[in-house]
């Protein structure tokens, strides 16, 4: 069956107000195999991924605080969610007949009883009674979907075991969610969760609350370009001074889409279909061509790991599950999972493309998150449309500049070059800085050829969520491309500078991004010592990448252009001349020439490495001088 409109879609999931999607869709007619490529490159990556995950579940039943719980080679701590394993686990085991993963899914379930399960219903994150339990919703999610779709391959009493645990947590999530009690991708999933849990135990109470949570959430979507917001607190009235919403595109198209389009596809909810048709696709201009997610400038960015974000699920059921509507939906689930492919090692997914070969330690988190959307997808693979990566990505095609109103964020592209600049000033948190790309900052530098030339990172790397981040290892260098100079050891740098402004042209076949700034410290005081007003002008041909920094000010204080150029270790590095460095990856030569002498920041090693978005860098910089008001770097790929 492949559904082309939104007129024989609805007719189907009208007909569902008592099933899951797959139970709806049921009713027609079976189809003949299709995206079989892409069937393949998900199977073996579940295959993968829970194999990864059982070799970390501990088995010690001498100790309940550990027992059946799994491991993180990464984290001092277990963390409380890894019981959403139940799905993918159960998905194994049915389809393999092998009862390892029967065991796996029990263990897990155990351990959770045992130590994250409390009176209320609700799971909490870690194994603490007053932390966090609104991933309680995650958790129901997936052992609803174990028991609707696996739970045949369970003994019977463990099947009431757990369809009871799953009444006590759909009642918390009854009790306890509104549309804006947190962050939106709380009560954005609950849409879906209190959909499914409702259908599994006939509970029409739930049902009709996801039917009010549902018609609350269209009202999430901003002005312009219809981008879900609520990444804040509080998430339905917050602003920034430039009247923004809080945006992360991260939470977005990993988690909270998801469960939007499963409920609008099951309910025949034409209005938010619709809705969701033009966010997906705004959502979409911001893949890279190598399936990567540009969070750069997300307000909740800290947790940004280049294919998506730390604890979510995936983007794949929802852009797989509409790529009837538009079949580069299709290309950029396929192509995201392709990326993931490349990241994973040994059965687990590291935190950004360059975690192994730097060799930082995978947290187990990514994996058991986006081990449930694989199970999703192949659970509905006779009711999925075609997925291929035929279909141009938007950011592939692109060309010229696209300005996002409700973001002030704006691509380039022309040739071979992708960019992102961002004065976005809307932030996650409002009382500390956890300054993603802003300030007139380049968040993302991306060749065809190369790939990623320059991404952001957290300004100063934050433990924003203790629990499901990892500790920076060496020194923190920030990876933001960014004008900085140092007043009594007090850093000063465009990047804290949420005012800034910027416009651009497109003429005679070169785009000119022209960013107005101030340097400021992380308390937004503007340096009075030295030059603080400065322009940044990113100037885009077929040819060349050039970045032209100027201020009309006196240069009192050393003072810099900073352009951290990604690169792992082992990429030969050749000094031309003293204005004119050499990186020789893979796939082509990348030349940056300056204006002046370059410099390369002092490393202990031959890179820098964050983790955010966990990859390595060379930093190079520029310096002004008291004579010289005006740098510049380019950047070439031959």
């Amino acid at each position: 069956m492949r559904r082309r409109n939104f007129i024989q879609l609805s007719t189907l999931a009208g007909v569902g107000l008592t099933f899951p999607i797959s139970g709806i869709l049921k009713s027609c007619s079976n189809h003949p195999e299709h995206s079989l490529e892409f069937k393949n490159l998900i199977t073996g990556l579940l295959k993968d991924w829970t194999d990864g995950l059982l070799a970390m579940q501990i088995n010690n039943p001498s100790n309940l605080d550990e027992h059946g719980a799994l491991g993180c080679p990464s984290c001092s701590h277990i963390h409380g969610r890894c019981m959403d394993a139940v799905y993918p686990f159960l998905y194994m085991a049915d389809v393999t007949g092998d009862t390892k993963y029967i065991e796996g899914a029990k263990l897990v379930m155990l351990w959770a009883e045992n130590n994250v399960s409390q009176e209320n219903g609700a799971w909490t994150v870690i194994r603490n009674p007053k932390s966090w339990k609104g991933i309680t919703v995650f958790g129901a999610i997936a052992l609803a979907e174990a028991l609707y779709y696996h739970g045949h391959v369970l003994d019977e009493v463990t099947r009431n075991t757990w369809t009871s645990r799953l009444a006590k947590a759909g009642q918390y999530i009854y009790d306890t969610f509104t549309i804006d009690f947190t962050n939106i991708n709380y009560p954005g999933t609950a849409v879906y969760g209190l959909n499914l849990i409702g259908d599994v135990l006939k509970r029409d109470d739930f049902k009709t609350k996801s039917i009010k949570l549902a018609s609350q959430v269209k009202t999430y979507f901003t002005t312009n370009e219809g981008l879900l917001y609520g990444e804040c607190k509080k998430s339905s009235s917050k602003l920034s001074s430039k009247g923004l919403h809080g945006v992360d595109l991260g939470y977005n198209v990993e988690e909270t889409l998801n469960s939007l389009v499963m409920y609008a596809l099951k309910m025949k909810d034409e209005d938010l279909l619709q809705i969701l048709t033009k966010t997906l696709n705004s959502h979409l201009e911001f893949m890279l061509p190598d399936g990567a997610w540009d969070n750069s400038w997300g307000n909740r960015m800290y947790k940004w790991s280049y294919w998506g974000s730390r604890t979510c699920d995936g983007s794949q059921p929802a852009f797989g599950m509409m790529a009837h509507i538009n079949p580069a939906f299709g290309t950029a689930a396929f192509k995201n999972t392709e990326l993931l492919k490349r990241c994973t090692k040994n059965g687990l997914i590291h935190g950004g493309p360059h975690f192994i070969s730097a060799g930082i330690k995978p947290c187990v988190h990514h994996t058991f998150t986006h081990a449930k959307p694989l199970a999703a997808l192949l659970d509905h693979w006779e009711h999925l449309p075609e997925i291929n990566v035929k279909a141009n990505l938007p950011r592939t095609k692109a060309d010229g500049i696209t300005k996002f109103k409700d973001l002030d964020v704006s691509l380039f592209a022309r040739g071979d070059w992708r960019g992102t600049v961002s004065v976005y000033d809307a932030e996650y948190h409002y009382k500390y800085d956890y300054r993603q790309a802003s300030g007139g900052a380049l968040g993302v530098l991306y060749h065809n050829k190369v790939g990623l030339l320059c991404t952001a990172s957290m300004a100063v790397y934050h433990l924003v969520e203790k629990n499901n981040q990892q500790l920076q290892p060496g020194k923190d260098i920030c990876l933001t491309p960014r004008i900085e100079t140092f007043v009594d050891d007090v850093w000063y740098t465009n990047l804290y500078d949420l005012p800034a402004t910027l416009k651009g042209t497109d003429n005679k076949g070169i785009i000119v991004l022209k960013a107005h700034v101030k340097l400021k410290n992380v308390n937004r005081k503007v340096v009075l010592e030295t030059a603080s007003k400065f322009n940044i002008s990113y100037n885009c041909s077929v040819d060349k990448m050039e970045i032209r920094v100027k201020t009309n000010e006196n240069i009192l204080h050393p003072t810099a252009f900073v352009l951290p150029i990604v690169s792992v270790a082992n990429e030969k590095v050749s000094i031309i001349s003293k204005n004119k460095i050499t990186i020789q990856k893979p796939e082509g030569l990348v030349a940056i020439t300056g204006s002046s002498a370059i410099q390369i920041k002092a490393l202990s090693s031959s890179r820098t490495f964050n983790m955010v978005p966990g990859v390595e860098a060379l930093p190079i910089e520029v310096f002004f001088t008291s004579n010289i008001k005006e740098v510049s770097l380019t950047v070439t790929v031959s």
